[in-house]
């Protein structure tokens, strides 16, 4: 499919600070450059989202995570190898992001996306991207496009056109974390 236009236009509004409506390999998320705190607090203020409550980002592949974790873990890329649904990692050590997306322990969520359009626009933004479900903090997470709120579509900068007639319904990433002693601790399934 030719989402050239919306990888264009998402450009546009990540590089301004602004805040997209995008497919992500799981469900509808509201993204922003991870970088930019800024940025980051106008989510935080559309999902009416507690700070402390973090989100998390996305990367293209293993070579840009490692920019923004310091305790890198080989075994949990052997892992996700091997891991059918999309997963989150929970990483120690987090760097170059925007502080008000950093865990108070120094902790980040990442997903390295497998999704043709996320791994296309994160690459070519050539920066980390926030994704966090399309909803008010509290709410069900939006299973497919025409569940995202009113109150959510107009609080963003834009809305990219594909995926938009998916009727699937979409559910959340997995979400493990690397314990101490080397083993994976899966959070949700």
């Amino acid at each position: 499919m030719n989402f050239e236009n919306d990888i264009q236009n998402c450009l546009t509004v990540l590089q301004k600070g602004g805040l997209i409506l995008y497919p992500t390999d799981t469900i509808w998320g509201i993204g922003c450059d991870a970088t930019n705190e800024a940025a980051v607090a106008k989510i935080y203020a559309l999902k009416k989202r507690p700070d402390e409550k973090s989100m998390l980002v996305l990367v293209a592949d293993e070579r840009q995570l490692n920019q923004y974790i310091t305790l890198p873990h080989p075994e949990i890329t052997e892992y996700l190898k091997t891991a059918v649904k999309p997963t989150t990692v929970i990483y120690e050590g987090a760097v170059n992001l925007a502080d008000n997306l950093i865990s108070n322990d120094g902790s980040i969520g990442i997903r390295i996306v497998k999704d043709e359009f996320c791994k296309q626009l994160i690459k070519r933004f050539r920066k980390p991207i926030v994704s966090t479900s399309a909803n008010i903090s509290g709410a069900a997470a939006p299973q497919i496009f025409s569940d995202i709120t009113t109150l959510i579509r107009n609080g963003v900068n834009y809305i990219v056109e594909h995926r938009q007639a998916e009727t699937a319904a979409a559910s959340p990433s997995a979400i493990i974390k690397r314990n101490a002693d080397g083993t994976v601790h899966i959070i949700r399934s």
